[in-house]
């Protein structure tokens, strides 16, 4: 049984908004990059700030699908040990630690996360080509950490209450 198995989940409105932002990053970087290999190889176009877009779009595209896999249980997700514990009590200890063992690193990942914004909220920078404010591909992350922060909550209280009932 794996880490993610074992409680249902639903499609609350905030998984449907995250899957819909991945869509259409994934659309802007699909459409962008097509646009920047035909108009420089075969139209001679220009095809300045195309990149800017497309990356600004594939930072929002990675940090929401790594919002979603946590919010599906999927992230760091290594069943070996999990396939082999044959006790309820013993898969639920093991899933006490993996989620802890998260909180951890998304506790770590969000405290840098704050200091970016706090180093960044000195400066007012943009990005070159387009004037993009840095903060635009910034909040993609600061969204990731937050919702990882708060799925990882979820996780070790959920774990913990499976725990104390002993439940898998």
């Amino acid at each position: 049984m794996s880490v993610s198995e074992g409680i249902p989940m639903k499609r609350r409105p905030t998984l449907i908004a995250l899957e819909w932002l991945a869509i259409v990053s994934s659309i802007v970087v699909a459409a962008g990059l097509a646009y920047v290999v035909a108009a420089r190889y075969y139209l001679n176009w220009p095809a300045t700030g195309v990149h800017t877009i497309v990356m600004v779009a594939a930072i929002w595209l990675y940090m929401t699908g790594a919002l979603i896999a946590s919010q599906s249980r999927q992230h760091l997700v290594v069943d070996y040990l999990s396939h082999r514990l044959k006790t309820p009590q013993a898969r639920a200890i093991h899933r006490f630690i993996v989620s802890v063992l998260v909180l951890i690193i998304v506790v770590a990942f969000a405290y840098w996360t704050l200091r970016m914004f706090m180093w960044g909220s000195r400066f007012s920078a943009t990005m070159a080509e387009l004037s993009i404010p840095v903060w635009v591909p910034q909040s993609a992350i600061g969204l990731n950490a937050v919702g990882s922060l708060l799925y990882a909550l979820r996780d070790v209280y959920q774990s913990l209450m499976a725990l104390r009932q002993g439940d898998d």
